[in-house]
């Protein structure tokens, strides 16, 4: 049996030296050390040898299993090595190659213009008042000086969801409902999105607003002026030029629009302005009467103003945009530039 032994490990360690793959070393185990190999199968014999060779066979079948099993792990482990090495040979990233950046997303134009805006005024006191963009009739209009059949309401090309209920044109209903709320003094401004029944490359049927409001004791047009004069400047630089233009509004008397010195020519006059060297950026005025009777201030006791420019429009003449649709085509290219 000893010889029978010897004769086992000779020829598996021949069979080991000759193997290359993996399934070539588990075939070996599985012949000489598995549940039926050749080693085992030996192992039931040792009961037919004498009871003094027993212990010797014994130790000399334990001692060729435990080699036999290290050789074939070891073999093992050295072909998932020299596999790995390939793989990392066929694999490898060359890091000397430059890093392919990521791409990060960046605010929209418009989102960063009308928080410059509402950062503008928010440094002056004014505080953000939000709200709903489909409007009763009532805060759209009525109570804002503008009755069913004033011819006002053909100016804001409303879209009606009913008789009663519109998208709203203006954010001016946000100032209405907060001086509901509020007693003087007030101090506003009301951003967000409004609808009107217009598309071109000026115009859109959704666009962006900020409006303001001030009501207190002692208001004044001169009021109105430094808070516009300072917002001009704040935007557009402290070089810019303005005026105030007489207008009409049904919610203000008197009522005036703003406008810039063109930042286009300087003022000097291009197809941009017109010729006019001015470019007109918002409307504002004092707050109606009409309009505090229909929230119940009092307008003997307290006088304000209101203002409502359009962010779109504001964007435009900053950055030098001539299609306002392009803020609306989320084309990569154009908002990579902010």
């Amino acid at each position: 049996m000893r010889e029978d032994l010897e004769k086992l490990r000779q020829c598996a360690e021949e069979e080991l030296k000759a193997a290359k793959t993996r399934d070539g070393f588990l075939a070996i185990r599985t012949k000489y050390l598995g549940r039926k190999g050749l080693l085992t199968s030996l192992l039931r014999k040792l009961g037919d040898a004498s009871p003094g060779d027993r212990p010797v066979l014994g130790k000399l079948t334990n001692q060729i299993k435990e080699e036999l099993s290290e050789k074939i792990e070891e073999a093992l482990g050295c072909l998932a090595s020299s596999g790995k090495d390939e793989a990392l040979l066929v694999e490898r990233i060359d890091v000397t190659l430059p890093g392919r950046g990521l791409k990060y997303g960046k605010l929209h134009p418009i989102t960063r213009i009308s928080r410059e805006i509402c950062d503008v005024f928010s440094s002056l006191g004014f505080s953000i008042a939000e709200g709903p963009e489909v409007e009763l009739d009532y805060y759209n209009f009525e109570a804002l000086n503008i009755p069913r059949d004033h011819p006002a309401r053909d100016m804001q090309d409303t879209l009606y969801v009913s008789d009663n209920i519109v998208l709203r044109t203006h954010t001016s209903p946000v100032q209405v409902r907060v001086m509901e709320k509020m007693k003087p003094p007030v101090r506003v401004v009301s951003p967000g999105k409004v609808y009107r029944r217009d598309s071109d490359v000026s115009h859109t049927p959704m666009f962006h607003q900020v409006e303001g409001l001030l009501v207190d004791r002692g208001v004044s047009f001169g009021d109105l002026k430094g808070v516009l004069t300072y917002f001009v400047h704040q935007v557009f630089g402290a070089s810019t030029a303005l005026r105030f233009r007489p207008s009409f509004f049904p919610f203000t008397e008197p009522s005036a629009e703003v406008d810039i010195q063109c930042v286009m020519c300087g003022g000097s006059g291009c197809r941009v302005c017109g010729q006019s060297g001015w470019l007109e950026i918002l409307g504002s005025g004092m707050v109606d009467p009409e309009v505090f009777k229909a929230v119940g201030y009092d307008s003997e006791e307290f006088t304000g103003f209101a203002f409502g420019l359009g962010v779109e429009r504001i964007a435009m003449l900053k950055y030098g945009i001539s299609d306002i649709r392009l803020f609306f085509e989320n084309d990569q290219r154009f908002l990579e530039q902010f």
